[in-house]
């Protein structure tokens, strides 16, 4: 599909929960029109119904066996234990048939063409919005190599990883990245995250209509949204300035998601039985459970929504009704 078959846009995924995810990236990357090879590493965890489905977008799924972190402690004080499974993510450096690589997480959405990262050098990426002296994993530049892939491995049973996942680590590992050479700063519009892009509502509006990825970062994620199939809206699971803000992206997000599965036999759209195994069903009953965690973590981090479901009156509606014994205790 690709004319450059020595470079390749990469990505990967664990299990079938951010398969959606990695449809719709592979299927954005497509849309750029990208001359470049685009490869997904999977597990044995992900099935064959989604293989299936994932080799209709991408020019390779390749097989990978599953690393994990030990550092359960540094996973704890981010509050997402699920990231040890991302050391995983090393064996990108093991796909030495390439020259030259792009990785880009299965929660991004790449919105133009970005063939012109191939001309950057490893490891480019761009700062982190939490610590930007750090690098954000989501994206960045890189050179298959054993001999890297080799010291990576080594280094992280050494040293192990400040946060626990892969973006501890390879900070660490490339330790040099925030004062080397700037050319190996990637602009923020490679790596934009989508909840905090009104956050200087100024910049936004001078270059966001020039942003190439968008980043869903957090535990919520574009498919634990709800998408109402009949007015085709999206109801967004948090609240908030950044929440809207993000609403352009998840809604660019469902509608290349829902043009795939309507494409697919069996989708709600096809069947004529009245019956629905629509993929965007499933993903639904997790969104619930996601939308309390999110709550929770904003809770601790001191970030209420105090005009919404965190006011006064929310609040003391839920204490009567647990007092009054309509609600149980967690």
């Amino acid at each position: 599909m690709g004319s450059c078959d020595d470079e390749a846009f990469v990505s990967f995924i664990a299990d079938d929960q951010y398969a959606s995810g990695a449809k719709v990236l592979g299927l954005s990357l497509r849309n750029s029109e990208t001359s470049r090879k685009i490869v997904l590493l999977v597990t044995d965890s992900v099935c064959s119904t989604i293989r299936d489905q994932l080799s209709q977008i991408w020019d390779e799924l390749i097989d990978v066996e599953p690393l994990f972190t030990t550092d359960e402690e540094n996973l704890a004080l981010t509050k997402r234990p699920e990231l040890g499974v991302t050391f995983t993510k090393l064996k990108i450096w093991t796909l030495v048939k390439f020259k030259k690589c792009v990785f880009l997480d299965a929660d991004t959405l790449v919105l133009q063409n970005i063939d012109e990262l191939f001309d950057r050098d490893e490891l480019s990426a761009a700062p982190d919005i939490g610590w930007p002296d750090c690098f954000n994993s989501g994206v960045f530049v890189f050179v298959p190599s054993m001999e890297t892939y080799a010291a990576l491995i080594k280094f992280a049973n050494e040293n192990g990883s400040f946060d626990g996942g892969d973006q501890g680590l390879l900070n660490m590992y490339f330790k040099d990245w925030a004062t080397k050479d700037i050319s190996y700063h990637l602009p923020f519009l490679y790596n934009m995250v989508s909840n905090v892009c009104y956050s200087y509502a100024p910049a936004y509006k001078r270059f966001g209509k020039d942003a190439k990825v968008v980043h869903f970062l957090g535990s919520v994620k574009p498919w634990h949204h709800f998408f109402d199939t009949e007015t085709s809206h999206v109801h967004i699971q948090q609240s908030g300035p950044a929440a809207e803000g993000s609403r352009q992206f998840i809604e660019m997000w469902w509608n290349i998601y829902n043009v795939f599965q309507k494409s697919q036999p069996g989708t709600i759209s096809q069947k004529e039985d009245g019956s629905s195994n629509d993929e965007s069903t499933a993903m639904q009953d997790v969104s619930s459970g996601v939308r309390e965690v999110e709550h929770r973590a904003s809770w601790e981090r001191g970030c209420m929504d105090v005009s919404g479901e965190d006011s006064f009156e929310n609040i003391q509606k839920h204490l009567d009704n647990v007092i009054n014994g309509s609600e149980g205790l967690e």
